[in-house]
């Protein structure tokens, strides 16, 4: 009895394990197929996000662009207090506005001044200018500042300079004092 016992079970597990195999199999291969798909979604993925993140960049320092249309800059009026108001509203130092236009500090004291108008294409950067929050205006800044190479100009503030160590002026060799002035004393 034990052997017929033995027999059956066995066979059992025989018929157990090939009924197991024909649902697993088919299963572990669309699992394969899956994990297939899964990796090269993935990739498609890391490809895709670096692109998009590179056209944002790209928009965004397109955006960002000291720019403006003919009719804008032609319509324009600057005067030199709308010049200087601008500058305060925007924080900027007269150094960082010239940084900005692409001209000398000199330049922009005189514009504020009166004394000179700004050219054309000076005009269209002030009109873009006028356009921009003061965020992305010091984002501009920061990347004008890091591709001239020069320090960042302090906002709004003037520079200190240190005086320069001078030499104390030579005395003068007394003239020999009048009859005069020797009674005197």
């Amino acid at each position: 009895m034990g052997k017929i016992e033995s027999m059956i079970k066995l066979e059992i597990l025989r018929l157990g394990k090939r009924e197991v195999r024909k649902v697993f199999l088919p299963l572990r291969r669309e699992v394969r197929g899956m994990r297939l798909k899964l990796s090269s979604l993935s990739k498609n993925f890391a490809v895709l996000d670096r692109l998009t993140k590179e056209k944002m960049r790209q928009e965004e320092s397109e955006k960002l662009s000291l720019a403006a249309s003919p009719e804008e800059v032609k319509a324009s009026r600057f005067t030199p207090q709308r010049i200087s108001k601008l500058r305060k509203k925007l924080g900027l130092s007269q150094r960082a506005l010239a940084l900005l236009t692409g001209v000398s500090v000199g330049a922009v004291g005189l514009w504020e001044k009166g004394k000179f108008h700004p050219a054309a294409n000076k005009k269209a950067a002030l009109v873009a200018l006028r356009k921009l929050r003061k965020r992305d205006v010091k984002r501009i800044l920061s990347q004008k500042t890091a591709e001239t190479g020069r320090k960042k100009p302090e906002e709004g503030k003037r520079e200190v300079k240190k005086a320069r160590a001078r030499k104390p002026p030579k005395k003068k060799a007394k003239a020999p004092a009048s009859k005069k002035a020797r009674r005197k004393a």
